[in-house]
């Protein structure tokens, strides 16, 4: 844990992280005062049947990402189980890859459940992925709706944001309109 975290009276930079071995994907989201502002996000497409191979382009395109827009907290998804234990396998390996490369410029990487995420954003534990793209959309002021996984990560730095914050605070916030 940092010291002394930054207050909503500093800016403070934030990675979302929606880790899977084929796309995983990430969002970028400035917290100025108590206003979000969208950055970017996009997905991190591995190729090849080699795990070690996709292990490392996540690796590389994460670590291009905290290179470049120097968050201050990352927050990534936790693995659910799966049905498949190989599956689930596979997306802890991509899950360490990411969190490695999140924590090469030394920030701390907090995990958040598939339901937490869900309920911190959509307001409902089991909300469907179109209902996260338009609470994403929603919550950023977006202008179009980003690809799913993207707006997942996106979806998972609003969570950190709103944990930190308190969800208290992001319904009021929500109804006064001075989230965006």
């Amino acid at each position: 844990m940092p010291d002394a975290l930054p207050t909503w009276s500093e800016t403070l930079i934030i990675l979302g992280i929606d880790p899977g071995s084929r796309i995983t994907g990430y969002g970028i989201i400035k917290v100025e005062k108590q206003r979000h502002v969208y950055v970017t996000s996009g997905c991190i497409k591995t190729s090849g049947e080699n795990i070690t191979e996709r292990l490392h382009q996540i690796y590389r395109g994460i670590k291009e990402i905290v290179t470049t827009y120097e968050p201050q907290e990352a927050a990534i998804e936790q693995v659910f189980m799966h049905q498949n234990p190989g599956a689930a396998l596979k997306l802890g390996q991509a899950r360490g890859a990411a969190i490695v490369a999140a924590g090469t410029i030394g920030i701390d990487v907090y995990e958040y459940s598939a339901r937490q995420v869900k309920q911190s954003v959509v307001g409902y534990g089991a909300a469907n992925k179109e209902q996260v793209q338009h609470m994403v959309v929603t919550l950023l002021g977006l202008s179009g709706t980003p690809q799913a996984d993207a707006a997942d990560a996106l979806a998972v730095a609003l969570c950190r944001i709103h944990s930190r914050d308190g969800i208290g605070t992001m319904v009021k916030g929500i109804r006064q309109g001075r989230l965006q």
